[in-house]
């Protein structure tokens, strides 16, 4: 969207007073990075011993085992919470009030509710219902609560940003409601709102950090594992935090790419083949 439909243009003096503003923060940032740094090295942080862990192949392969951790978790999670989203937003948007009033209310609640406690209850809760998951579950099971009820949000966004006319033709040919949101409606929404998508896919995989609280050998347990072993503790998270920016950056091009292959204007989408046929 274009910013000048949001925001008035910038006159010359206001301008002015943000580049020098972002000329002062930057010099302050730079300033306390410097500072930093120049502790760092004098409590002998800087030294190449230390950071030849990031690169020493042993070390190295154990972060990767736990990025390997981290991925698998997030595309699982990913998987069944935009599964979960899908049928939650469509409940939400169904006619009859029995099933979207208690939908919309399943939604708010776990988009409320703190991850962490979801996962204390997964941890503990469970257990005393005699319900016992393992610990990929539990995380799993964690994220899926929190996260299917934000996909849900977006998903339903999407949907109701189709215009009616498509809704209209499909009825018009002969398609039941039903078969208008399956054929017409919900494969536009997805497709265009692919980039939001992967986007919390970002979200979902840093999530995947609680992994620590349950045990589960993901990037930063390992982060924190190899810190013990070598006594290390800055260079190891350092590492992990590097390691998480990588995948995050590239999993934020992704949905850059995405995003600009759909055009300017969301792009065309390809009529659904039961209407191709008619």
């Amino acid at each position: 969207m274009n910013e000048e439909l949001l925001f008035d243009a910038l006159g010359p003096k206001a301008r002015a007073r943000l580049r020098t503003a972002s000329i002062v923060s930057a010099v302050g940032v730079g300033g306390v990075l410097a500072a930093m740094l120049a502790q760092l090295g004098h409590l002998g942080q800087l030294d190449a011993e230390r950071w030849a862990i990031l690169v020493d192949g042993v070390y190295l392969r154990f972060l990767l085992d736990g990025l390997w951790v981290t991925l698998l978790i997030g595309l699982v999670a990913t998987a069944i919470s935009a599964s979960v989203g899908v049928l939650l937003a469509l409940g939400r948007l169904s006619a009859r009030r029995w099933v979207s009033l208690p939908t919309a209310a399943a939604i708010e609640f776990c988009r409320a509710m703190p991850l962490l406690l979801i996962l204390f209850f997964a941890m503990f809760g469970l257990p005393m219902l005699g319900v016992r998951l393992p610990m990929f579950w539990q995380l799993v099971l964690a994220i899926v609560v929190h996260a299917g009820a934000i996909f849900a949000e977006i998903v339903r966004a999407g949907i109701l940003a189709i215009g009616r006319g498509q809704r209209e033709a499909g009825q018009a040919i002969g398609l039941r409601q039903g078969q208008v949101m399956r054929y017409v409606v919900l494969p536009q929404a997805l497709r265009a709102l692919t980039p939001a998508l992967v986007g919390q896919m970002v979200r979902v995989i840093k999530e995947s950090s609680l992994g620590y609280v349950v045990g589960i050998a993901e990037l930063l347990h390992s982060g924190q594992v190899l810190g013990d072993f070598t006594g290390y503790f800055i260079q190891a998270y350092v590492g992990v935090g590097v390691i998480y920016i990588v995948v995050n950056i590239a999993l934020s091009r992704l949905a850059e790419r995405l995003a600009e292959r759909r055009g300017p204007t969301g792009g065309t989408v390809r009529p659904p083949r039961v209407l191709e046929r008619v």
